[in-house]
């Protein structure tokens, strides 16, 4: 059983939900939002849909085969709100969970409406590669990459992401040994320059990310989810390490192969919950999820992702956004990768508007200019002076 918030007030998606579900479309209002609890056998989804008729909800249920079904109730987060308020222990267990999701995107970072937020945490990239698609090579030399991670922290970067291996589409797996030779150096490195630095390793090998995390790293940063290793959680949680948790469809060298999504959102959201779950059983509780802007998505998926960010608050963990550069802002804008920086923190701001808790971004001093905007919106008074 998965339970989603579902943002109902943009019509395409409104449009979309309709055909499942059979929705009359003037019912569509511009503060629409849907309770969807999928995977549910059929039995349990008709008391779900007629407990909520009985609280005067609109619900509706979609009959997936003989045995499962799902269910949609509509509503505003401050209608679900105000019902799941007083709801007892009684009322069971797949309302206690419903209750704690609205609690989890009523609680969702959104600058402006909450003056109480904070800015994103900035995650500076360190590609020690030779051919990653934005700067590969450019950091290959140890000393290089070394004297541009200081700068990153210099420039206020919270975390450095250090990887040794491109995941750019179509790239193939590096050998363990070369990853290991490059990336091992660079965390030394900056930590003997930098002791307190927060460092990140972007790796999906279990081996790499032990390695990392006995020099000092804290985050494994892991594309596939934890899937690709076997070993993965296990290690996490040996270090009591954070992990990011990230969405890919296939591998780097086959993900943008005609992927394909009846809802990117949703079927991305299962998977990060299932992960979520998984990682939990290792006692991994210290958690980031990622959707995977460009991992296995057609560019029109990259943009619905950003527009339903704050749908992801609802799994209960910080989300990372990591669009910087990527070919999505490319092929709509018809921009080569080394003009893309402007429409990047663009993008970024866009995000942490909707929800984006972290930022993995090439360009650290951009990401900061975001950081004053929206200090600026929540504490205005700062700018008396001015």
């Amino acid at each position: 059983m998965v339970i989603q918030i579902v943002g109902l007030d943009k019509p395409y998606v409104f449009e979309r939900m309709s055909r499942k579900y059979s929705i009359y479309k003037k019912l569509y209002s511009i503060d629409l939002k849907g309770i969807e609890i999928r995977g549910l056998k059929k039995e349990e989804a008709e008391h779900v849909k007629n407990s909520f008729l009985a609280m005067n909800v609109m619900s509706y249920m979609n009959l997936k085969n003989e045995e499962f079904a799902d269910v949609l109730a509509l509503g505003s987060i401050s209608l679900f709100n105000e019902i799941f308020e007083n709801q007892e222990q009684s009322a069971g267990e797949i309302f206690r969970e419903i209750k704690s999701k609205i609690s989890n995107y009523s609680n969702g970072k959104k600058f402006i409406k909450n003056k109480e937020a904070k800015r994103p945490k900035i995650m500076g990239i360190l590609n020690v590669t030779p051919d990653s698609f934005s700067d590969g090579g450019k950091f290959f030399d140890k000393q290089t990459a070394i004297n541009r991670a200081v700068e990153m922290l210099e420039e206020g970067a919270d975390v450095i992401d250090v990887g040794g291996e491109s995941t750019r589409p179509g790239s193939k797996k590096v050998k363990l040994t070369d990853e290991l030779n490059r990336v091992m150096p660079v965390i030394e490195g900056i930590l003997k320059i930098r002791p307190n630095a927060l460092i990140s390793i972007d790796t999906y090998k279990s081996a790499v990310a032990k390695e990392a995390l006995e020099a000092g790293a804290k985050i494994v940063n892991d594309i596939s989810g934890a899937t690709f290793d076997a070993q993965m959680l296990k290690t996490v949680s040996r270090f009591n390490a954070l992990i990011v948790l990230m969405h890919i469809k296939g591998t780097p060298e086959t993900m943008q192969k005609k992927p394909s999504y009846e809802d990117a959102v949703s079927e991305i959201y299962d998977f990060l919950h299932e992960r979520i779950l998984e990682a939990k059983k290792f006692g991994v509780n210290k958690i980031v999820v990622d959707p995977g802007i460009g991992f296995g998505k057609r560019v029109f998926d990259n943009y619905e992702l950003i527009s339903r960010l704050d749908e992801f608050a609802g799994l209960g963990f910080p989300v990372l956004i990591g669009l910087s550069r990527k070919s999505f802002i490319g092929k709509v804008l018809n921009l080569e990768v080394n003009q893309r920086d402007i429409p990047t923190i663009i993008a970024e701001t866009v995000s942490a508007f909707n929800g984006a808790d972290w930022l993995r971004t090439h360009n650290v001093k951009n990401a900061l200019f975001l950081q004053k905007l929206i200090n600026y919106f929540n504490n205005p008074v700062e700018l008396a002076h001015v």
